[in-house]
């Protein structure tokens, strides 16, 4: 994800790509239609947990959230719980939080949008 010209596919050189897989690519969606969506974690936070979709995996939607943690396109936050959010289904996970769109990933969603993508 580096480039030579602006160090880091951020500083809007025009000269990097951003590669998506299809799950970041369809959690990225989702968060623009769902501003904040739930997540979870063990303790040890190494592996956040979503159970909102059943199109992928939760093995899937780890690697997604990840990614796009690790690009800079959302924030996830253990110690922000969504309000009146029904945590029943992550009860086997102590930490419960949200993520949602970074700044960055409002406006790489919206280039999607409006350009369109390339495979």
């Amino acid at each position: 994800m580096s480039c030579e010209n602006c160090g880091g596919c951020g500083n809007g050189c025009g000269e990097c790509s951003l590669l998506l897989t299809e799950a970041e690519l369809a959690l990225l969606g989702r968060l623009g239609e769902t501003p904040f969506l739930p997540a979870a974690a063990a303790f040890d936070m190494k592996t956040p947990v979503y159970l909102e979709d059943r199109d992928r995996s939760r093995e899937e939607y780890a690697a997604a959230i990840q990614g796009l943690a690790a690009k800079g396109l959302i924030r996830l936050d253990y110690d922000i719980p969504l309000e009146n959010f029904d945590y029943a289904a992550y009860r086997d996970y102590p930490l419960h939080g949200s993520m949602a769109l970074t700044g960055r990933g409002q406006d790489i969603l919206e280039q999607i949008e409006i350009q369109g993508i390339e495979e």
